[in-house]
């Protein structure tokens, strides 16, 4: 496994998105899926179907970031416009690409389902783009340098991104470790920033929780170096430890 720091962002695109008529599942499957591979998800911005946004967005991040991956926009409707914009982006033009429109009209003949010029919106994208696999419906996701655009719909993406994410370049892949603290951040919070700051190769995470009655705190410490990350569990179960004493002291 390569030590590498590979890192990425996500422009997830759609108007229902920011209106909250959609919610979105797709950030945090990639944030998932990324991790796992190896791959540091730094930034995700949400835009509108507006095409100058759209092409804001990519320019920005793409020279910042190894991958950028897009969602959504590229369906049939007219406010379907990633394809247009992400050609803008990359100053190509965007057209049908005539393997994406065998593919699509094979699987509409064999469904004796009409390939409408709307349904042909689907096989646009950037002269020179590669294809990005789709199994659920055939259409085509596309990759154009290192901007990897694919839909909006989850079960999809996640198809799409299944296929995509062996074909991509990984790094070294982050480990975890929870410890489950029976105290509420307040009680632990000091101790914790001094390990954090004695334990900088590692990042640590407080997440609190309530059961209706009482107050705990999941703790999550990662780091790519598992012996690291050994080093601070060990250190927040002594600060456990202590914190019991004292209670136990106080009666």
């Amino acid at each position: 496994m390569s030590a590498k720091i590979v890192t990425a962002a996500m422009v997830a695109i759609g108007d229902e998105l920011l209106s909250g008529k959609t919610k979105d599942k797709n950030i945090a499957h990639l944030a998932d899926m990324l991790t796992t591979a190896g791959i540091d998800l730094k930034e995700v911005r949400i835009v509108g179907d507006d095409e100058d946004a759209i092409v804001a967005a990519i320019n920005e991040l793409r020279p910042r970031y190894y991958y950028v991956f897009t969602s959504g926009g590229i369906g049939p409707t007219h406010d379907d416009i990633t394809a247009e914009a992400v050609s803008k982006a990359f100053d190509l033009p965007c057209e049908h690409d005539q393997k994406a429109l065998e593919l699509m009209g094979a699987v509409y003949e064999a469904r004796a389902i009409e390939f409408t010029e709307a349904r042909k919106r689907m096989a646009r994208m950037p002269r020179g783009a590669t294809h990005i696999k789709n199994r659920v419906s055939v259409a085509p996701g596309f990759t154009i340098g290192n901007v990897h655009v694919m839909a909006g719909v989850p079960s999809i993406f996640q198809a799409m991104l299944d296929w995509l994410l062996p074909t991509l370049e990984t790094g070294a892949v982050i480990h975890a470790k929870i410890v489950d603290c029976p105290y509420g951040e307040g009680t632990i919070g000091e101790g914790l920033e001094i390990i954090q700051n004695e334990h900088q190769d590692t990042v640590i995470g407080s997440y609190p929780r309530f059961d209706g009655e009482n107050y705990s705190t999941q703790i999550v410490v990662r780091s790519r170096d598992e012996e690291a990350i050994d080093r601070a569990v060990e250190a927040v179960n002594s600060l456990l430890v202590e914190i019991k004493a004292a209670r136990s002291a106080k009666g």
